[in-house]
């Protein structure tokens, strides 16, 4: 049973095939919970060719989170003091500070606080509010890719090009040589059998 996506379409010249891809396609989106993330998918396979594509659209991106999400920025004279409320980003910040700080300047006397020097990174404090932390995007597309390779022919296929940017996606892959123009002449077709345009 296909995944409930706005859209999803497999399409292959094999009827067996185009049934056996869209139940290991819905099977995969489910397994790595992309059904939530993913909206639009569009996906040809021709075995004889051979050539397997698959384009699609997300949903809406996850936000970058920031500093302020998770901890308190308290300013003082000489020392800034975060107030962590949510230790789940704590080792990536400690990353992110040690980096900006340095380490011998990034104080953590107990697991909520975390002590920096005030006026430490030039015209770097006021922003630390919005300092990134994590970008769960870049899991989403390290996850999204991961799933159309799995959903790929094995055989062979080993030729491949994929992008991903801005909520749309596409994977290409072959066993030969693909063709310069194999966006024009195969993705771009996808996306507008999706009434989306790349």
């Amino acid at each position: 049973m296909p995944p409930p996506l706005n859209y999803f379409v497999v399409e292959s010249p094999d009827e067996v095939g185009r049934v056996a891809y869209e139940r290991v396609a819905a099977d995969v989106l489910q397994d790595l919970d992309l059904i939530k993330v993913i909206d639009r998918l569009h996906i040809y396979v021709d075995p004889k060719v051979p050539i397997f594509v698959a384009a699609g659209l997300l949903r809406h991106m996850p936000r970058a989170i920031r500093v302020a999400d998770f901890a308190n920025v308290n300013r003082g004279e000489k020392e800034i003091v975060l107030d962590i409320g949510d230790e789940t980003y704590l080792a990536p910040l400690l990353q992110k500070l040690w980096a900006i700080y340095g380490k011998e300047n990034v104080d953590q006397p107990d697991r909520f606080t975390v002590v920096l020097p005030a006026g430490g990174v030039a015209g770097g404090d006021e922003d630390l509010d919005r300092l990134v932390v994590a970008d769960p995007s870049e899991t989403l597309y390290k996850d999204v890719i991961y799933a159309l390779q799995y959903i790929a022919p094995e055989g062979g296929f080993k030729v491949r090009r994929q992008y991903i940017r801005e909520g749309k996606f596409y994977y290409v892959a072959s066993e030969d040589t693909l063709p310069t123009d194999i966006v024009e002449t195969a993705v771009v077709p996808l996306f507008e059998k999706m009434e989306v345009t790349l």
